[in-house]
């Protein structure tokens, strides 16, 4: 009889959290997930920190339910380990230690407050190499709430990367510093010079809507002029008729064009005309990491 093993993956962003629960098994030598349930809430944390540069009370309670309605979900599913991560958004909140501790206190989750390198590291290991030429240099992109991760693939492996306090929420708020807008241009005109990348890695779930809008085929890949085009297009409606259109939700559509934007300025300066799109993001990398973690013998049955 087959062994199965669950496994689950919190993903707290600036923009929305998610949960991630796989079950794991073995054929063969073969480690093979499944997903069982993937649920994501906007509770758009970064409005606060990155405003308040803390998490309001209300940003704090609601917090706090959703992490016991995904402990009961756990529960109910079995899952035998996981990993709660915390992005920018907490980072940045001055009160974010002691939010981890209360939600510990009363829901038994273990929260950890990760660096953007960290939270690259963690979505490159969702196996993206895989689908990858070894013998080309890639840029990964994450464009997130509060920031933006860009990393140096090389040989398959990620050599350089370094996390930009640039991200949909805080454009939004006008919370984007020209000085940390210059570092990450001088950032990608240094590994350009050296590594001069092929093509871009987007992740993240503007650039899987981008792509998505882009055709209506399941095209892993998205020009920049596509991109470039589709940002005119939102940016010439309002948020409601962006809605319509293009049957967004309310919280995908305000933060889709400045995330439009962030993708044309990197790949623009990195002179890079194509994205690659896998649809991966740190909720995957999470349960990779976890899954490849398991003991083969604990997935077969003697």
């Amino acid at each position: 009889m087959m062994k199965i093993r669950k496994v689950a993956a919190i993903d707290i962003g600036s923009n929305a959290v998610r949960l991630l629960i796989n079950s794991v098994h073995a054929e063969g030598e073969k480690i093979v997930m499944k997903k069982i349930l993937l649920l994501r809430l906007p509770l758009r944390l970064g409005e606060d920190s990155f405003s308040l540069g803390k998490l309001s009370e209300v940003s704090e309670k609601k917090l706090i339910k959703l992490m016991k309605s995904f402990r009961y979900l756990m529960d109910i599913h079995e899952v035998e380990d996981y990993r709660a991560c915390a992005t920018a958004a907490m980072r940045e909140a001055k009160n974010g230690k002691k939010i981890v501790e209360k939600i510990f206190e009363k829901t038994d989750l273990n929260i950890e407050i990760i660096s953007g390198s960290e939270e690259a590291k963690m979505i490159y290991e969702s196996h993206i190499a895989d689908q990858l030429d070894p013998s080309k240099n890639y840029l990964y992109v994450d464009v997130g709430g509060g920031s933006t991760e860009i990393s140096l693939i090389k040989d398959g492996d990620l050599v350089k990367s370094h996390s930009f306090n640039i991200g949909t929420v805080r454009m939004l708020r006008g919370k984007v510093k020209d000085s940390e807008r210059t570092k990450m241009h001088k950032f990608l005109a240094e590994i350009t010079a050296e590594f001069a990348p092929h093509e871009i890695i987007g992740s993240g779930g503007n650039i899987n809507k981008l792509s998505r809008l882009s055709t209506s085929n399941k095209v892993k890949r998205i020009s920049l002029k596509q991109i470039v085009k589709l940002n005119a297009e939102l940016s010439a409606l309002s948020v409601e008729d962006r809605m319509l259109k293009y049957e967004l939700n309310p919280d995908r559509a305000d933060v889709i064009v400045p995330a439009s934007e962030i993708y044309i300025d990197v790949a623009t300066r990195a002179n890079i005309s194509s994205f690659f799109v896998p649809a991966f993001g740190l909720v995957d990398g999470i349960v990779h990491q976890l899954s490849y973690k398991i003991p083969m013998e604990e997935l077969i049955d003697n």
